[in-house]
């Protein structure tokens, strides 16, 4: 159990899933007096969504630290942020169902990080992944999940494990060609048809939080391109 060694723990937690569903894991990562990353703990999921890799991830971090230590949680997952920090009123008002009347998705999971935070000092921070730059906890949990699912093992501080290796995603995003979106390529494409899927042209971000690389199948979703599981998320 992880207990502060100053006022408060600066965390971040990230999911990964090699095809969404795919061969996923889940990572966190404890801040340092100096903010650098210090304790953490990566571990594998078999085959799931990234939606479900993320939400593991903060359960397991919630789980990790005493629940009397006011935490700060760095996330690149709006959909995890949200569900938990938005939706979730909503969904149990509702019976766990959401505004269309269908069960809440990953409700379990939901339901444990509810119990997880009754009581406690949480402040939730979105931070943008793989941006040059960008935040280190966010950066380090999201390697050590993308080892953890590209492995399929546990790792972490307390076994001793390296610091996972860097992304092989790039760290940003190319300018897209005048006339296009960058997200996709202009072969093939077809505007306002929801059901198209194809590769992308330049690496990008899906709705979910969660990045897609070059050459990724994504489809077009109500607020952009992304992964086409996640275009038809249900409504909350």
């Amino acid at each position: 159990m992880i207990v502060p060694m100053a006022d408060r723990v600066v965390a971040a937690c990230d999911g990964a899933s090699k095809g969404n569903p795919g061969p996923a894991g889940w990572a966190w990562v404890v801040a340092d007096q100096e903010g650098a990353p210090d304790r953490w703990e990566a571990g594998p999921l078999g085959t799931a969504t990234n939606n479900v890799a993320e939400l593991t991830a903060l359960e397991r971090l919630l789980t990790a630290v005493a629940a009397d230590v006011p935490l700060e949680i760095r996330m690149d997952s709006q959909y995890a942020m949200k569900a938990v920090t938005t939706w979730l009123p909503g969904w149990k008002r509702k019976g766990w169902k959401t505004a269309a009347g269908k069960p809440v998705a990953n409700q379990e999971l939901v339901v444990r990080i509810d119990e997880l935070l009754q009581g406690r000092s949480v402040e939730f921070r979105y931070v943008p992944a793989h941006q040059v730059d960008g935040d280190r906890l966010n950066d380090f949990a999201d390697r050590a999940a993308s080892q953890a699912a590209s492995e399929q093992r546990a790792a972490g501080s307390e076994q001793g494990s390296p610091e996972p290796p860097a992304s092989s995603v790039p760290a940003a995003r190319k300018p897209a060609p005048k006339g296009t979106s960058g997200a996709a390529s202009s072969r093939g494409r077809s505007s306002g048809s929801s059901g198209r899927t194809l590769k992308a042209k330049f690496p990008g971000r899906c709705r979910c939080g969660r990045s897609y690389a070059a050459g990724e199948t994504i489809a077009k979703n109500p607020d952009g391109w992304g992964h086409p599981e996640c275009r038809s998320e249900v409504a909350v």
